[in-house]
Protein backbone atom coordinates (compact mmCIF):
# COMPACT_ATOMS: atom_id res chain seq x y z
CA UNK A 1 0.00 0.00 0.00
CA UNK A 2 2.85 2.37 0.78
CA UNK A 3 4.42 1.70 -2.63
CA UNK A 4 1.10 2.48 -4.35
CA UNK A 5 0.82 5.66 -2.28
CA UNK A 6 4.33 6.65 -3.32
CA UNK A 7 3.52 6.06 -6.99
CA UNK A 8 0.28 8.02 -6.70
CA UNK A 9 2.02 10.89 -4.96
CA UNK A 10 4.72 10.87 -7.62
CA UNK A 11 2.11 11.02 -10.41
CA UNK A 12 0.23 13.83 -8.68
CA UNK A 13 3.51 15.66 -8.18
CA UNK A 14 4.21 15.53 -11.90
CA UNK A 15 0.77 17.07 -12.57
CA UNK A 16 1.25 19.89 -10.08
CA UNK A 17 4.88 20.51 -11.03
CA UNK A 18 3.80 22.08 -14.32
CA UNK A 19 2.41 25.05 -12.38
CA UNK A 20 5.69 25.84 -10.62
CA UNK A 21 8.37 28.22 -11.75
CA UNK A 22 11.14 25.58 -11.54
CA UNK A 23 12.11 23.10 -14.18
CA UNK A 24 9.64 20.12 -14.18
CA UNK A 25 12.36 17.56 -13.52
CA UNK A 26 13.83 19.61 -10.69
CA UNK A 27 10.36 20.20 -9.28
CA UNK A 28 9.61 16.48 -9.31
CA UNK A 29 12.90 15.67 -7.60
CA UNK A 30 12.39 18.29 -4.88
CA UNK A 31 8.80 17.25 -4.19
CA UNK A 32 9.66 13.54 -4.19
CA UNK A 33 12.52 14.14 -1.77
CA UNK A 34 10.35 16.22 0.57
CA UNK A 35 7.49 13.73 0.54
CA UNK A 36 9.78 10.77 1.20
CA UNK A 37 12.00 12.36 3.82
CA UNK A 38 9.48 14.76 5.33
CA UNK A 39 12.42 17.02 6.15
CA UNK A 40 10.32 20.17 5.87
CA UNK A 41 7.61 19.12 8.37
CA UNK A 42 9.42 17.07 11.06
CA UNK A 43 12.20 17.63 13.53
CA UNK A 44 15.11 15.42 14.31
CA UNK A 45 15.88 12.35 12.25
CA UNK A 46 14.03 12.04 8.90
CA UNK A 47 11.21 9.46 8.89
CA UNK A 48 12.66 7.54 5.97
CA UNK A 49 15.97 7.10 7.77
CA UNK A 50 14.17 5.95 10.92
CA UNK A 51 12.15 3.49 8.86
CA UNK A 52 15.34 2.22 7.25
CA UNK A 53 16.93 1.68 10.68
CA UNK A 54 13.88 -0.24 11.94
CA UNK A 55 13.91 -2.45 8.89
CA UNK A 56 17.67 -3.02 9.12
CA UNK A 57 17.39 -3.97 12.80
CA UNK A 58 14.60 -6.43 12.01
CA UNK A 59 16.57 -8.02 9.13
CA UNK A 60 19.73 -8.34 11.22
CA UNK A 61 17.84 -9.93 14.08
CA UNK A 62 16.01 -12.29 11.69
CA UNK A 63 19.31 -13.44 10.16
CA UNK A 64 20.66 -14.57 13.52
CA UNK A 65 20.63 -18.34 14.12
CA UNK A 66 19.22 -18.01 17.60
CA UNK A 67 15.92 -18.56 19.25
CA UNK A 68 14.95 -14.88 19.11
CA UNK A 69 11.35 -15.11 17.90
CA UNK A 70 10.08 -12.68 20.50
CA UNK A 71 12.77 -10.12 19.61
CA UNK A 72 12.05 -10.50 15.88
CA UNK A 73 8.34 -10.12 16.61
CA UNK A 74 9.06 -6.97 18.60
CA UNK A 75 11.28 -5.52 15.87
CA UNK A 76 8.78 -6.44 13.16
CA UNK A 77 5.99 -4.76 15.12
CA UNK A 78 8.13 -1.67 15.60
CA UNK A 79 8.95 -1.64 11.87
CA UNK A 80 5.26 -1.94 10.94
CA UNK A 81 4.37 0.82 13.36
CA UNK A 82 7.05 3.04 11.84
CA UNK A 83 5.83 2.09 8.36
CA UNK A 84 2.28 3.07 9.29
CA UNK A 85 3.56 6.34 10.76
CA UNK A 86 5.46 6.98 7.51
CA UNK A 87 2.48 6.03 5.32
CA UNK A 88 -0.05 8.32 7.04
CA UNK A 89 1.61 11.60 5.92
CA UNK A 90 1.86 10.19 2.41
CA UNK A 91 -1.86 9.43 2.42
CA UNK A 92 -2.50 12.90 3.77
CA UNK A 93 -0.36 14.35 0.98
CA UNK A 94 -2.26 12.24 -1.53
CA UNK A 95 -5.55 13.58 -0.16
CA UNK A 96 -4.18 17.12 -0.34
CA UNK A 97 -3.09 16.58 -3.95
CA UNK A 98 -6.51 15.17 -4.85
CA UNK A 99 -8.17 18.12 -3.12
CA UNK A 100 -5.89 20.52 -4.98
CA UNK A 101 -6.73 18.83 -8.27
CA UNK A 102 -10.44 19.09 -7.51
CA UNK A 103 -9.93 22.73 -6.56
CA UNK A 104 -8.04 23.25 -9.81
CA UNK A 105 -10.88 21.68 -11.78
CA UNK A 106 -13.35 23.87 -9.90
CA UNK A 107 -11.18 26.87 -10.62
CA UNK A 108 -11.01 25.98 -14.33
CA UNK A 109 -14.78 25.55 -14.41
CA UNK A 110 -15.20 28.85 -12.60
CA UNK A 111 -12.76 30.47 -15.03
CA UNK A 112 -14.66 29.09 -18.03
CA UNK A 113 -17.94 30.26 -16.51
CA UNK A 114 -16.43 33.67 -15.83
CA UNK A 115 -15.13 33.90 -19.40
CA UNK A 116 -18.53 32.84 -20.69
CA UNK A 117 -20.20 35.49 -18.54
CA UNK A 118 -17.69 38.07 -19.78
CA UNK A 119 -18.40 37.13 -23.41
CA UNK A 120 -22.13 37.25 -22.69
CA UNK A 121 -21.71 40.62 -20.97
CA UNK A 122 -19.77 41.95 -23.96
CA UNK A 123 -22.47 40.67 -26.32
CA UNK A 124 -25.11 42.26 -24.09
CA UNK A 125 -23.17 45.54 -24.10
CA UNK A 126 -22.98 45.53 -27.90
CA UNK A 127 -26.69 44.73 -28.10
CA UNK A 128 -27.47 47.53 -25.64
CA UNK A 129 -25.32 49.93 -27.67
CA UNK A 130 -27.33 49.09 -30.78
CA UNK A 131 -30.58 49.47 -28.86
CA UNK A 132 -29.37 52.81 -27.49
CA UNK A 133 -28.52 54.05 -30.98
CA UNK A 134 -31.90 52.89 -32.27
CA UNK A 135 -33.59 54.53 -29.28
CA UNK A 136 -31.80 57.81 -29.99
CA UNK A 137 -32.95 57.72 -33.63
CA UNK A 138 -36.49 56.85 -32.57
CA UNK A 139 -36.47 59.64 -29.99
CA UNK A 140 -35.20 62.09 -32.61
CA UNK A 141 -38.03 61.05 -34.95
CA UNK A 142 -40.55 61.46 -32.15
CA UNK A 143 -39.21 64.93 -31.36
CA UNK A 144 -39.43 65.89 -35.04
CA UNK A 145 -42.98 64.54 -35.24
CA UNK A 146 -43.90 66.45 -32.08
CA UNK A 147 -42.48 69.67 -33.52
CA UNK A 148 -44.45 69.14 -36.74
CA UNK A 149 -47.57 68.36 -34.70
CA UNK A 150 -47.16 71.60 -32.74
CA UNK A 151 -46.76 73.54 -35.98
CA UNK A 152 -49.88 71.91 -37.38
CA UNK A 153 -51.77 72.58 -34.14
CA UNK A 154 -50.78 76.24 -34.31
CA UNK A 155 -52.37 76.55 -37.76
CA UNK A 156 -56.10 77.49 -38.10
CA UNK A 157 -58.71 74.83 -38.90
CA UNK A 158 -59.01 73.48 -42.42
CA UNK A 159 -62.43 75.12 -42.96
CA UNK A 160 -61.06 78.56 -42.16
CA UNK A 161 -58.06 77.90 -44.36
CA UNK A 162 -60.37 76.92 -47.21
CA UNK A 163 -62.37 80.14 -46.69
CA UNK A 164 -59.18 82.20 -46.75
CA UNK A 165 -58.01 80.36 -49.88
CA UNK A 166 -61.39 81.01 -51.52
CA UNK A 167 -61.21 84.71 -50.67
CA UNK A 168 -57.65 84.90 -51.93
CA UNK A 169 -58.59 83.15 -55.17
CA UNK A 170 -61.44 85.62 -55.63
CA UNK A 171 -59.12 88.55 -54.98
CA UNK A 172 -56.57 87.06 -57.37
CA UNK A 173 -59.26 86.72 -60.04
CA UNK A 174 -60.35 90.32 -59.51
CA UNK A 175 -56.76 91.50 -59.65
CA UNK A 176 -56.19 89.50 -62.83
CA UNK A 177 -59.33 91.07 -64.35
CA UNK A 178 -58.15 94.51 -63.30
CA UNK A 179 -54.73 93.73 -64.68
CA UNK A 180 -56.28 92.65 -68.01
CA UNK A 181 -58.40 95.81 -68.14
CA UNK A 182 -55.40 97.94 -67.27
CA UNK A 183 -53.33 96.19 -69.91
CA UNK A 184 -56.04 96.80 -72.53
CA UNK A 185 -56.37 100.42 -71.46
CA UNK A 186 -52.59 100.77 -71.63
CA UNK A 187 -52.56 99.31 -75.12
CA UNK A 188 -55.32 101.72 -76.12
CA UNK A 189 -53.42 104.63 -74.66
CA UNK A 190 -50.28 103.49 -76.50
CA UNK A 191 -52.19 103.44 -79.79
CA UNK A 192 -53.75 106.84 -79.06
CA UNK A 193 -50.39 108.29 -78.10
CA UNK A 194 -48.83 106.85 -81.26
CA UNK A 195 -51.64 108.37 -83.30
CA UNK A 196 -51.16 111.66 -81.49
CA UNK A 197 -47.46 111.62 -82.23
CA UNK A 198 -48.20 110.87 -85.85
CA UNK A 199 -50.64 113.80 -86.03
CA UNK A 200 -48.11 116.07 -84.32
CA UNK A 201 -45.46 115.00 -86.80
CA UNK A 202 -47.78 115.70 -89.71
CA UNK A 203 -48.82 119.06 -88.18
CA UNK A 204 -45.18 119.96 -87.67
CA UNK A 205 -44.37 119.03 -91.23
CA UNK A 206 -47.35 121.08 -92.43
CA UNK A 207 -46.27 124.06 -90.36
CA UNK A 208 -42.73 123.75 -91.63
CA UNK A 209 -44.02 123.60 -95.21
CA UNK A 210 -46.24 126.64 -94.62
CA UNK A 211 -43.35 128.57 -93.04
CA UNK A 212 -41.16 127.58 -95.94
CA UNK A 213 -43.82 128.72 -98.44
CA UNK A 214 -44.24 132.01 -96.54
CA UNK A 215 -40.50 132.60 -96.54
CA UNK A 216 -40.29 131.84 -100.22
CA UNK A 217 -43.24 134.17 -100.86
CA UNK A 218 -41.61 136.94 -98.85
CA UNK A 219 -38.32 136.49 -100.63
CA UNK A 220 -40.10 136.53 -103.97
CA UNK A 221 -41.96 139.73 -103.02
CA UNK A 222 -38.75 141.36 -101.88
CA UNK A 223 -37.09 140.36 -105.09
CA UNK A 224 -39.95 141.71 -107.12
CA UNK A 225 -39.98 145.00 -105.21
CA UNK A 226 -36.26 145.30 -105.64
CA UNK A 227 -36.56 144.68 -109.33
CA UNK A 228 -39.44 147.15 -109.71
CA UNK A 229 -37.58 149.85 -107.81
CA UNK A 230 -34.53 149.53 -110.02
CA UNK A 231 -36.54 149.78 -113.17
CA UNK A 232 -38.32 152.91 -111.87
CA UNK A 233 -35.05 154.53 -111.07
CA UNK A 234 -33.69 153.80 -114.44
CA UNK A 235 -36.75 155.37 -116.06
CA UNK A 236 -36.37 158.55 -114.00
CA UNK A 237 -32.86 158.98 -115.05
Amino acid sequence: MSVRARRTVSGRSETIAANYAFDPLEDDRIIRNRLLTRTTTTRGEPPLKKLQKKFTSFVIEADKEEDNYSECSRLAKAFLQELDAFEIPLLKSQAVVAANLREKENFNELKEETNRQIMQAQADIESLKKQLAESKIERQHKEECEAIRKLISAQPPRSETQKVIHVLKKEIAELEAENTASWRLLELRKKQFALLLHVVDELQETMEDEQKSIMEEMQRNITEETTAGGAEAMSID
